[in-house]
């Protein structure tokens, strides 16, 4: 019976045991992706913060009437040669200056003629909105009063510059006289007097101005309407 070498027994107990503990290595399995990803698929890109919803734009207002605009009182109705500021929102060929004809019309665009004299501008104002919305459903119309010429006073005589002046507010016999230049060294102050037109007929108010000047007969120092003519005769 042959001997085996001790040497070949050791070899042949080893050898079983590092063949095992590759194979073991080689059946591991390779590690999961991270996350739950499958292999090999890119990482989705996180999305974007999403911005506040714009809050709505406030309505627009129609805008002021740009240019000069004259004050009027209360009530004041326009009259022939009046220069009137119409605007129509959002609508410029519409919208413009115009004067006052003698006859008492305006001219617009689509609308044509238009009655404005004996109209409070506000009234005048509904009638041109009223006229425009068969052309423009959703119009807005504004009307100023950029001269008012209707509305005068006349002075004659004894003063430094007779003529017509514009009533553009109130104004009394004494503030025309001075607002002319004052009564010149020929005038008879004491014999001034209106002359005004009421229902046809014609009226003649008295106005001392020394008096009137002097404090005394306050109550000749009259508001002046439109058409009175102040008269200052020479002494």
């Amino acid at each position: 019976m042959r001997t085996i070498p001790a040497a070949l027994v050791v070899l042949a107990l080893l050898a079983p045991a590092g063949l095992g503990a590759r194979a073991g290595a080689q059946a591991q399995p390779a590690a999961k992706p991270a996350s739950g990803q499958a292999a090999g698929q890119a990482a989705a890109p996180a999305a974007p913060a999403q911005k506040p919803a714009a809050k709505p734009a406030a309505p627009q207002k129609p805008p002021a009437v740009p240019g000069p605009v004259v004050t009027t009182e209360p009530g004041f109705t326009i009259g022939p040669e009046d220069v009137l500021g119409i605007l129509v929102w959002r609508e410029a060929e519409l919208s413009g200056d115009v004067t006052v004809r003698p006859d008492g019309m305006i001219t617009l665009p689509l609308v044509r003629d238009i009655k404005a004299a004996g109209l409070t501008p506000d009234e005048l104002a509904e009638r041109i909105q009223a006229a425009v919305r068969e052309y423009v459903t959703d119009a807005s119309v504004t009307v100023v009063v950029r001269q008012m010429n209707s509305r005068k006073a006349f002075i004659t005589g004894e003063v430094a510059r007779p003529g017509a002046y514009a009533l553009t507010s109130s104004m009394t016999v004494m503030q025309l006289i001075a607002v002319a230049g004052g009564l010149n060294e020929f005038a008879d102050g004491g014999k001034i007097s209106i002359m005004r037109v009421e229902n046809g007929r014609t009226r003649a108010l008295p106005f001392d101005y020394k008096n009137v000047a002097n404090g005394r007969k306050a109550a000749q120092n009259i508001l002046l309407r439109p058409g009175d003519t102040v008269v200052v005769p020479e002494r």
